[in-house]
């Protein structure tokens, strides 16, 4: 199919282009962008007057809860999510049931996923065999099945000697180790310890369960030399961590997530369970860090965090509510607000959810690194064009997510969100269109 989207404002954060233009799509890619002439035929038409055309978004962190917690998320309803915030790219963490430690089951999650045609699906693999954090997977035979990394997704590692042989065998053969900072002894509360969860007399994760599992990880990083990317960081001496192992030329990537650039633990009021996230909420101090840290690049990119939970494990008290947030829909007008606040241009903004998790995924985008997360000539037409000007209400209701809680639906945030999704392209395919 020909597909013309006519008069937007071009934007590709990764060439720099800001421009008023046409883009003509061919074949699944793009033919020109700028002017295009008479003779390019069109079968479809997308009149982008006011909008705003920005290469399809990459979230690094969005749970679709297949298989195993198809009651919580189908795999056809995560992506339609992920289709209607213009996401047309994401990365699954391994904690299905069974976890994806065998080439198998990440074969067949890859394949439901392109029979759908509404987003690209990159999965990590386990790090170890059934998440144990004993064994270590045959990282070579999930690479080949699809997996662009490999992770321990949210259940901490207890033996450091499994770290680095882990670590010592990705850096061989090139593979990323994707982990998020939790000492596995000091992680085990509901609440970030402060006034607020002393106060409601909820347990408490001290900053220093994210510190010393990040000081860990950078000291066998200069020992093994492997590629770590950092999931969704918390907190401001955490950040000032990354800061100085990157300004050390260590290979090290990370990520914050929507609720914790946006959120503090105030937030969680009267335990609403809504709250209940991981990581958790921390402090004003702690989210200004992170708020400049994405700014100036020592956190690289902005990341939905998507974890869909059904009613019954949300409804309930909070210290037994499941934490977790549907986040899809959201992920451009959260990275919008963050943007407009911190008084970035909109390029920049835009850069931590197209170009910037492309950087981080790297080589392991094979054939798709060259134009995932951007516009180019020749390139593969993921695309999603957004009204800038058009603000919106988080609806649960109207979610297309199978799970329906979010912190952003309460009025007690306060919050109008910013940009609304027109349509979204995945390879030159309306996934999505309003």
């Amino acid at each position: 199919m020909k597909i013309l989207i006519r008069n937007g404002r071009v934007i590709d954060p990764a060439s720099g282009r800001d421009e008023t233009a046409d883009i003509a799509i061919a074949a699944g890619r793009i033919v020109t962008i700028g002017r295009v002439g008479d003779d390019f035929n069109a079968s479809r038409v997308i009149d982008a007057r006011g909008c705003v055309v920005v290469p399809g978004l990459v979230d690094l962190a969005a749970r679709l809860r297949e298989p195993g917690h198809e009651h919580e998320g189908m795999l056809e309803s995560e992506l339609n999510a992920a289709a209607a915030g213009g996401v047309t790219s994401l990365v699954c963490p391994p904690d299905t049931d069974p976890a994806l430690d065998e080439p198998g089951l990440v074969e067949m999650l890859k394949f439901r996923a392109r029979k759908l045609s509404l987003c690209r699906l990159f999965p990590l693999g386990a790090l170890t065999r059934r998440l144990e954090g004993e064994v270590l997977t045959e990282m070579a035979e999930l690479t080949e099945a699809g997996c662009v990394g490999f992770s321990q997704a949210e259940v901490a590692l207890r033996d450091n000697l499994v770290l680095m042989r882990a670590l010592q065998y990705a850096a061989t053969f090139g593979y990323s180790v994707w982990l998020r900072p939790q000492d596995a002894s000091l992680g085990q509360g509901v609440a970030a310890s402060g006034a607020v969860a002393t106060r409601l007399g909820l347990s408490g994760v001290p900053v220093a369960a994210e510190t010393i599992a990040l000081q860990t990880i950078v000291e066998l990083q200069r020992i093994t030399g492997a590629r770590v990317h950092l999931c969704r960081l918390s907190s401001a001496a955490g950040v000032a961590i990354v800061r100085a192992a990157k300004a050390e030329g260590l290979p090290l990537t990370s990520d914050v997530s929507i609720n914790s650039l946006h959120l503090t633990d105030v937030d969680i009021g009267y335990f609403n369970s809504a709250m209940r996230l991981t990581p958790p909420l921390r402090q004003g101090a702690d989210r200004d860090a992170l708020r400049a840290g994405l700014a100036d690049g020592t956190i690289d990119a902005l990341v939905s965090d998507h974890t869909p939970v059904d009613e019954d494990d949300k409804n309930l008290p909070f210290a037994e509510a499941e934490p977790g947030a549907t986040g899809l829909e959201l992920l451009l007008s959260l990275a919008l607000k963050w943007g407009a606040e911190s008084g970035l241009p909109l390029p920049q903004t835009l850069a931590r959810v197209t170009s910037e998790p492309v950087r981080v995924l790297g080589e392991a985008l094979g054939s798709l690194q060259s134009s995932a997360g951007r516009l180019i000539e020749g390139g593969i037409a993921d695309v999603c064009v957004f009204d800038p000007e058009q603000t919106w209400t988080v609806d649960a209701a109207a979610l297309r997510s199978q799970g329906r809680h979010t912190p952003f639906a309460f009025a007690a945030t306060g919050m109008a969100l910013p940009g609304r999704v027109r349509a979204t392209l995945v390879a030159g395919t309306v996934a999505y269109e309003a």
